[in-house]
């Protein structure tokens, strides 16, 4: 669940402030949570080749084993804080494999290299798309499903509009906002409406709501 409206609004760190001012005169029940979180910032972005090519390798695995798989496999590059994709098809599949990186996810990262090579996927071009657009761009790679553009629309791209329905912690996040524990993830999606054009900022605290003690 995404916004087509304008590209304007970065959540940078102004943004951030101005999202959290906004959820709490859109959602009052948000705000304690607000106060017992406190501020959050997002974690600096990396090149958008590097976000994608970890989040391919991260899927399926437990943190632990995708943080040490990725480290791995970007310390085959020559610079692995910002490994570039023609780097990726010059490592053989054995230097990959022996990095822990499976099989299929070695196919996987070589069509994402290619896109990007190829310029199916431009990051100058991303950031001029709408939500919408980011996602069917990035869906046509192989390994990179709804979920995974979503993510990237966030963390990456850094839009404050986006709202996945398909991320667990974000249903369980608001069925306890909501004091629903059996809302359905189509439920939920409903009730992040009322968040909009803020469901970035919005599902950064629902994270940490889902997970609270």
């Amino acid at each position: 669940m995404v916004s087509t409206g304008p590209l304007s609004v970065r959540l940078d760190d102004d943004g951030m402030r101005r999202g959290v001012r906004a959820l709490r005169r859109l959602d009052p029940s948000l705000g304690p949570w607000i106060d017992r979180i406190g501020p959050i910032r997002l974690p600096r972005a990396t090149s958008h080749f590097r976000s994608l090519f970890r989040a391919i390798l991260s899927q399926q695995l437990s943190n632990r084993a995708a943080k040490t798989i990725c480290g791995r496999a970007l310390a085959l590059f020559e610079s692995p804080a910002r490994p570039h994709p023609e780097e990726l098809l010059a490592i053989p599949d054995p230097a990959l494999r022996a990095a822990g990186v499976s099989a299929q996810k070695v196919g996987y990262v070589r069509d994402l290299a290619r896109s990007f090579v190829e310029g199916d996927v431009d990051p100058r071009r991303l950031s001029r798309m709408d939500d919408e657009g980011v996602i069917d761009a990035l869906v046509g790679v192989k390994g990179v499903g709804r979920w995974t553009a979503e993510m990237f629309l966030i963390f990456s791209l850094r839009r404050p509009d986006v709202f996945s329905p398909r991320d667990l912690a974000l249903v369980a996040g608001t069925r306890r906002l909501a004091g629903d524990a059996a809302a359905s993830p189509a439920r939920c999606g409903e009730l992040a409406a009322r968040w909009a054009p803020w469901r970035s900022v919005a599902s950064l605290y629902l994270w940490r709501i889902a997970h609270w003690r």
